[in-house]
């Protein structure tokens, strides 16, 4: 994604991972090794028992779609109302409070679950529906 980076003396547009840190690949469970042997390569996300946990193939698909829709978009952490949060740039660096609800527009957040982490598409409000209760995606990817 491009983003803004600020420098004492000048602003400059630069290209910015989506998801800063993580790297998704498909690999089957004996290549475990070898994806952990890999440079760079600090652990395999997964459950709490230490497995690998596939992301579902609908989480993928749903950012591959944002990023390659023209669709204005971005990054959004996995925040919740209430939550403790701090205040990490601006003239507010550095305070903590709590997280509360942002109602301003209309915005879609595309999750990444297993990592917390997701995009926000900045959308129109006619453009989405509600889910019926009775639709689930099953579909699964090996992912890091």
């Amino acid at each position: 994604m491009t983003r803004v980076s600020q420098w004492k003396d000048r602003r400059k547009r630069i290209e910015w991972p989506l998801f800063p840190g993580y790297c998704f690949a498909r690999f089957s469970g004996d290549q475990r090794l070898l994806v952990l042997q890999s440079p760079g390569v600090v652990e395999i996300i997964g459950s709490a028992l230490g497995r690998p946990e596939p992301i579902p193939d609908s989480e993928i698909i749903g950012i591959q779609k944002l990023i390659s829709s023209g669709q204005s978009y971005d990054p959004h952490p996995h925040l919740e109302q209430g939550m403790r949060v701090e205040v990490i740039r601006g003239p507010l660096i550095g305070i903590q409070g709590r997280f509360v609800k942002k109602t301003e527009g209309c915005r879609l957040l595309i999750m990444i679950n297993l990592i917390g982490q997701g995009a926000v598409a900045h959308i129109n409000a006619d453009d989405i529906a509600p889910v019926p209760s009775s639709s689930h995606l099953d579909s699964l990817a090996v992912v890091v």
